[in-house]
């Protein structure tokens, strides 16, 4: 078995994980409102009232500040504490201090209340073709993964949306129009944002639905942004006034879309108060100061680079660098960390292990001393987390997030607060958590169950999709649809997603943990393990590998070193050597895709 894998090793209760989650009486659910009358005019002065009732813990609550902030009044208080620090920079190009960017964000909100005729809810969808480039490329072909990153424009416009009291929906730049048309359509947009270059795909889809665009600029640090195109499309002025008190927490802040693993992608509106209390959250759990800096690695176009990499560091007073090159690259990022001062940085596993494999094929003649580094998005294996901290001396914490929680739910703690758990996404931060049965019933310590969590950070539910409410917040709790275990320490082991669990003839495989043991060969640079349908057993187990570079690797090869350290029935009875795996913009590897995919080559030979 891999190391830090016997956990893995779950009681016979498996099975029940699968049956049809039993729904909750109609009572339970009626106590917290649902999500289907969410829409734009509904986000600007929604209830305040948390979706959940009381109830104790199933954990123990971490601590956690008692007061509800919210996101922009957590930005003008590092502002305000930390005027002259260093809050956004481009290394060798451009820097904006903490005072200088609350400025320009204030102007930006202004602009837009008085010129572009934004009120309170309105969603202002932000798009930015040639600064947010993307395109995944796995490691034995590149040594990058490219996010071309955006001008100082696209921070500001995103913060100054927030501040006048609109929605921000960020969308993935590499969208083709139909994607766009929907993304824009079912957020309710009322204005498109992209820096100067354009993106022709979404001005497309904004025409068609009749929205208006406009184009934002920053040529000077100095300010302002420039706006083109608003007084063309939109009558100028509105009657609205910024006040420095005007944003409430319960005025939706952030428009997302789930990634649509199962299903069509569900609209996750998340408010000022859900965003301030998970950056509250990262910064208590990680000690984040005014004397941190990070690089982002990640697009902002999802929670976890948006709210930990940016939000987080900004509201602490610390600094975000974005990479000289204009996108991440292993050649370039411990040059950008160097001059940054970077701290700590937060990556999905992919990324690390691009970095790792960086390391071992051309190393830097000495690494920055680092605070901690964060894996987050995927599992991260645990032999990979072994590689991380002896190539780079610092501690790697893993952690669990998603989009509906406003990113963070778990993580392994700082060396001085607590113990780290290989192959564990670590203890609850700032929420509730409790893994649940299928009737509803708190599992004992020890077995499988729903990970399911409740708190401030939470959102209130997906936008007009009362089907998907109702079964994600029975019991009065949010479910999360993944199977997990809480040890003795309160420590979550995540077992994988209900819907990805392979069922072979009864037996129930847990996909991450075939995935760990195949991280666990050296010549293994990636792996991903998922079923596909057999008429025999109904399900059966397959996996793709990637090689590392100048490793030869059969497939016979792999089979014995998974014979070796599985059980007989999770040994995978296919295995595919490739040189790429489909990944989502983000570095995500969705077993679902990946699946599809390999099954057609099988197919088609």
């Amino acid at each position: 078995m891999a190391h830090g894998q016997d956990h893995m090793n779950l009681p016979l209760a498996l099975p029940l994980l699968l049956r049809v989650w039993c729904e909750v009486s109609r009572r339970a659910y009626k106590k917290r409102p649902t999500a289907s009358h969410l829409h734009t005019e509904s986000f600007a002065r929604r209830s305040t009232q948390h979706p959940f009732g009381a109830a104790a813990s199933a954990l123990p609550l971490p601590a956690m500040a008692t007061e509800a902030p919210t996101l922009t009044a957590l930005l003008k208080k590092a502002a305000a504490a930390f005027p002259n620090r260093r809050a956004v920079a481009v290394p060798g190009k451009i820097e904006l201090t903490h005072a200088e960017l609350d400025a320009l964000v204030d102007a930006a909100a202004k602009r837009l209340a008085a010129d572009a005729g934004v009120l309170p809810g309105h969603v202002v969808a932000l798009s930015f073709p040639n600064t947010v480039e993307v395109c995944l490329l796995a490691p034995r072909r590149s040594d990058w993964i490219r996010f071309d990153w955006m001008d100082r424009a696209l921070v500001i416009m995103f913060l100054a949306v927030i501040r006048a009291r609109a929605v921000a929906a960020p969308l993935n730049p590499a969208y083709t129009q139909e994607e766009f048309e929907f993304y824009l359509s079912d957020s309710e947009s009322r204005l498109l944002l992209t820096n100067a270059e354009g993106n022709p795909a979404a001005q497309a889809a904004a025409a068609k639905l009749g929205l208006a665009h406009a184009a934002a600029s920053l040529t000077d640090a100095a300010g302002p942004v420039h706006l083109d195109g608003l007084q063309q499309q939109i009558a100028n002025g509105n009657g609205f006034h910024l006040e420095d008190n005007d944003n409430s927490p319960s005025d939706v802040a952030l428009f997302l879309h789930t990634s649509g693993t199962t299903s069509r992608p569900k609209g996750v509106p998340l408010t000022q108060g859900n965003l301030a209390a998970s950056v509250q959250n990262i910064r208590s759990v990680y000690r984040l100061a005014e004397t941190d800096a990070t690089v982002v690695v990640l697009p902002l176009f999802h929670v976890h680079g948006l709210l930990c990499a940016l939000l987080g560091s900004l509201a602490s007073g610390a600094s975000v660098a974005l990479p000289a090159a204009g996108r991440f690259s292993a050649s370039t990022f411990w040059a950008d960390m160097r001059a940054s001062g970077a701290t700590w940085y937060t990556a999905v596993p992919t990324i690390h292990q691009i970095i790792l494999d960086r390391h071992a094929s051309k190393p830097e003649p000495s690494y920055p001393s680092l605070r901690f580094v964060r894996s987050c998005s995927a599992s991260l294996a645990p032999a990979i987390l072994d590689k991380l901290e002896a190539a780079f001396k610092a501690p790697v914490l893993e952690a669990y997030a998603m989009t509906e929680a406003s990113h963070l739910m778990t993580s392994n703690p700082l060396p001085e607060d607590g113990p780290r758990k290989p192959g564990s996404v670590g203890r609850p931060v700032g929420q509730e958590l409790a893994i649940f049965d299928e009737q509803g019933e708190r599992v004992a310590v020890g077995s499988p169950g729903e990970v399911c969590i409740r708190g401030r950070n939470v959102t209130a539910g997906y936008k007009s999709n009362p089907e998907a409410n109702e079964v994600a917040f029975r019991f009065g709790w949010f479910h999360t649809g993944d199977i997990g275990v809480v040890d003795g320490e309160g420590y979550l082991h995540l077992v994988g997603r209900i819907k990805e669990l392979i069922n072979r003839g009864g037996e129930k495989i847990s996909p991450i943990e075939v995935d760990a043991v195949l991280l666990d060969h050296p010549a293994v640079a990636q792996a991903v393990s998922f079923g596909v349908p057999d008429d025999k057993y109904g399900e059966e187990i397959n996996c793709a590998v990637i090689p590392r570079d100048g490793s030869p690797l059969a497939v016979e090869e792999v089979v014995a070193h998974c014979r070796k350290n599985l059980a007989s029935f999770k040994v995978p009875k296919k295995v595919f050597i490739t040189d790429d795996l489909p990944k989502t913009a983000t570095g995500k590897i969705q077993r679902r895709i990946v699946a599809q995919h390999f099954v057609q080559l099988a197919t088609a030979a």
